[in-house]
């Protein structure tokens, strides 16, 4: 049985619809936990490659290690707090995350990566934490970076911001273990 190719896109679009997205992985955490979730990219910027993923870190954490990956070079922003806040293990902090570049990478449009971080998400349940992205390549740049608005949903956003939703702690969450 022969398909043509246009069909084919257009069964593999309706079945992965948010493949051409950058999304969190795992994109749902504990409140006041440390949590690991990666981004990932699973393409360039019109068949151009990737060479740079900017993600804007929320308000209020203070906790953050990036994942390293031979051959990108990272970079970590921050800004000094009005006051210290907890920050874990007894420790207190006077510096919050701003963002996390990975760069001087090559990211090859035929293949996808994932980019990760270990956090300590803050306790507040039930929020949505929205961490933007821009992701620069040889030639162009794609801003992940829509934050949906009352009555808007995600997955209809032209260039949604990946999302991390914190549960409460005590949640039964698959994978967790209490």
């Amino acid at each position: 049985m022969k398909y043509s190719l246009t069909l084919c896109a257009a069964l593999v679009s309706v079945a992965f619809p948010a493949f051409a997205h950058v999304t969190a992985n795992p994109n749902v955490g504990p409140a006041d936990s440390y949590f690991q979730t990666s981004f990932r990219v699973s393409h360039g910027c019109d068949g151009s490659d990737t060479t740079s993923i900017k993600i804007d870190i929320p308000a209020g954490i203070v906790s953050l290690k990036p994942q390293a990956k031979p051959g990108w070079t990272v970079e970590i922003a921050k800004h000094k707090l009005e006051k210290p806040v907890p920050a874990g293990h007894g420790k207190m902090a006077d510096e919050e995350f701003t963002s996390v570049t990975w760069k001087s990478g090559n990211l090859p449009d035929s293949q996808y990566d994932d980019f990760g971080i270990v956090v300590k998400l803050p306790n507040t349940p039930h929020e949505i934490l929205w961490f933007p992205v821009t992701q620069s390549c040889v030639k162009g740049e794609n801003l992940w970076t829509q934050i949906p608005k009352k009555g808007e949903e995600w997955h209809d956003l032209k260039n949604p911001a990946p999302f991390v939703h914190i549960m409460d702690a005590d949640s039964d969450m698959p994978g967790m273990n209490h």
